[in-house]
């Protein structure tokens, strides 16, 4: 299991790497021209992927309200969404229940030059089923046994799995909450779910210490986050994310854009059609 190092700067060169729960609020000046670095990285990791056919998973687990939306936005919002998929999946349908557990994730897995990320994933029946009793104790630990070997079979057959554990305290797990509660543009995030996750703290606590012990395996070792600045998690899990993954930047003929042709010209201009009302 990695407890990823702090990698961003503080305002002042000299200052050092900032220690956990006792760095400054990072800027957000500083924080857009660091994130512009790493999307471009990104950007370039987004060619390598699609180049030599790398199918790589991504998944994001941590409490609710520790930031995976955010930091799976940051990852995503200047690549393109074909080769960068998120998955969300809802609860499973009543089929989806008599299934093997996993099997509505794998049929979400990439194919050549993919790169998938699961926004929550089947860590789902060592956490939320497990403290809120979805599954019965022959299931839970039936999972904790196979998932290593389910895990190992994934990247034996050549995809990249990556895990990432955002942690958030629970003062700051708190303040992010009743923030949702008072703004109407974020009480969409607040679910009775996450009410109930909030309430059983300590119980959460233990399933993820189980969960670690579990499956944090060599091949697919545990990457934790600690989020409570949401500004310097999302950086330090993009730099760790980039330095994981062995891509190199691809080399691209130059583009000139080409003039139009003036073959079938015409008046193209738009008329008599409703066009949206311009109030700005």
């Amino acid at each position: 299991m990695h407890d990823i190092e702090q990698v961003i700067p503080t305002t002042k060169p000299d200052a050092g790497r900032p220690q956990a729960g006792t760095a400054k609020k990072l800027k957000k000046k500083d924080y857009e021209r660091e994130l512009h670095t790493l999307q471009v990285k990104l950007c370039h990791l987004q060619d390598w992927v699609k180049r030599t056919g790398a199918r790589i998973i991504i998944v994001f687990e941590g409490r609710d309200a520790a930031g995976k939306g955010g930091t799976i936005k940051a990852i995503t919002e200047r690549v393109s969404p074909r080769v960068f998929r998120v998955v969300a999946l809802p609860a499973p349908t009543d089929r989806q229940k008599s299934q093997m557990f996993i099997q509505r994730y794998i049929e979400h897995f990439p194919a050549a030059g993919e790169i998938v990320i699961f926004d929550r994933s089947w860590y789902n029946r060592a956490g939320v089923e497990r403290v809120m009793g979805f599954c019965n104790d022959a299931e839970y630990r039936r999972f904790l046994d196979l998932c290593p070997r389910i895990e190992r079979f994934i990247v034996d057959g050549g995809t990249q799995l990556i895990k990432f554990w955002l942690e958030v305290g629970k003062q700051e797990q708190k303040r992010r909450f009743l923030a949702r509660i008072e703004d109407p543009l974020r009480q969409w995030k607040l679910s009775s779910m996450d009410l109930e996750s909030y309430e059983r703290w300590y119980a959460f606590s233990k399933a993820r210490d189980a969960m670690l012990a579990a499956t944090d395996t060599d091949d697919a070792p545990w990457h934790i986050v600690r989020s409570d600045d949401k500004r310097r998690a999302r950086l330090n899990c993009i730099t760790h994310l980039l330095r994981l993954i062995p891509y190199r930047e691809q080399k691209h003929d130059a583009v000139t854009l080409p003039k139009r042709s003036k073959e079938d010209a015409y008046d193209d201009t738009l008329r008599n059609r409703r066009f949206v009302t311009e109030r700005y």
